[in-house]
C-alpha cells in the first residue's frame, strides 16, 4: 500500500492487537508468586484493559461520524451515507460546525479553473469507487464532495485544487488500494469551521463569491481562521437541477465566534 499523503492533516496510525489470555499454567504461576509480584500483575493487567478500550474507542472515531442520509445533520438527498456534524451556533450569515475525525480518499488537480480542476479529479476518484482498486471493490459515493481551494492564485498560472471523496464506514479504517498513484488517503482531524450555504452550481466564480462574502462576516466578527485556503463542498450530482445545496469552509483558528447577528451581504 502507498504511503499515505496528508492535506492540513494529521495521519492516524494505530494498530489494534487482541486482548492478551491467561492459560492454566499462567494462573499457577500467578498464585504461587508473592504477593507484591500479583498486585504489579494486576495492576498492569487493569492498565492492559484501558489501553484497549482506549484504542476501541479511536477506532470508532472516524466511523460515528459518517452516518445515514436521514440523519437531522445531513444535507445529502442522493446517497445514503453523508458526513455528520454538530451544530455550534448560527448567525445569519453563517454557522459554526463541528466535526469529527473523518478519512478522505484524494487527488490533486492543476488547472486555471475550479471547474476544470474538479473536473479531471472527480473522474479519478469517480474510477476508484467505481473498482479500480487492487481489491475490485465497488462501492457507494458519500457525501459531500470536498475540493480545497487556495486563496492565493497568481493571475495567469493554474492553481493545484484537491478534490475529496469521504470514504464509507465500512471502509474508514481499511480502505481499498488505489491502482492510481494519484491518488491517496488524507485524514481530516477534528475540527469546527464556518460554513456559508448557497444554492445553484458550484462554479469558480460562485465559489469565490460566496468565499469572500463569508470572509467578510468573519473579519467582522473579529473571529480568526485559516486563510491559505477554503473548501468549496458540493452535496448534489449533475443530475440533480432544483434545490441543490452547496457551501463554503473556512476552518476555524481557536475558539469559535458567532458574533452578532447580520443582514447577510447581497454585494
Amino acid at each position: 500500500m502507498r504511503e499515505e499523503k496528508a492535506v492540513c492533516i494529521l495521519p492516524l496510525q494505530r494498530e489494534l492487537r487482541p486482548p492478551m489470555t491467561r492459560s492454566a499454567a499462567d494462573v499457577t504461576l500467578l498464585a504461587s508468586s508473592p504477593p507484591e509480584s500479583r498486585v504489579n500483575t494486576s495492576a498492569t493487567m487493569r492498565l492492559i484493559g484501558v489501553t484497549l478500550l482506549s484504542l476501541l474507542s479511536l477506532e470508532s472515531l472516524a466511523v460515528s461520524s459518517v452516518g445515514p442520509s436521514n440523519s437531522s445533520s445531513s444535507f445529502c438527498s442522493e446517497s445514503r451515507e453523508c458526513l455528520q456534524f454538530d451544530l455550534l451556533c448560527r448567525t445569519d450569515e453563517y454557522e459554526v460546525r463541528r466535526y469529527s475525525a473523518t478519512r478522505w480518499v484524494s487527488t490533486d488537480a492543476e488547472a486555471y479553473f475550479l471547474g476544470v480542476g474538479a473536473a479531471m479529479a472527480f473522474r479519478r476518484l469517480y474510477h476508484y469507487i467505481s473498482g479500480a482498486n487492487e481489491e475490485g471493490v465497488r462501492f457507494e459515493m458519500t457525501a459531500p464532495v470536498l475540493v480545497e481551494v487556495p486563496e492565493e492564485v497568481k493571475m495567469w498560472k493554474p492553481a493545484i485544487y484537491t478534490l475529496s471523496f469521504l470514504l464509507p464506514s465500512a471502509y474508514q479504517e481499511h480502505p481499498p488500494t488505489p491502482t492510481n498513484d494519484k491518488l491517496y488517503f488524507s485524514d481530516m482531524p477534528d475540527m469546527d469551521v464556518y460554513v456559508r450555504s448557497y444554492g445553484g452550481w458550484m462554479l469558480s466564480i460562485t465559489s469565490r463569491l460566496h468565499a469572500h462574502l463569508l470572509s467578510r462576516a468573519l473579519l467582522r466578527a473579529h473571529a480568526h481562521f485559516n486563510h491559505t485556503h477554503h473548501y468549496t463542498v458540493g452535496y448534489d450530482s449533475p443530475l440533480k437541477l432544483l434545490n441543490r445545496h452547496n457551501e463554503v469552509w473556512y476552518v476555524v483558528e481557536g475558539d469559535p465566534v458567532c458574533g452578532e447577528e447580520h443582514t447577510p451581504d447581497t454585494h
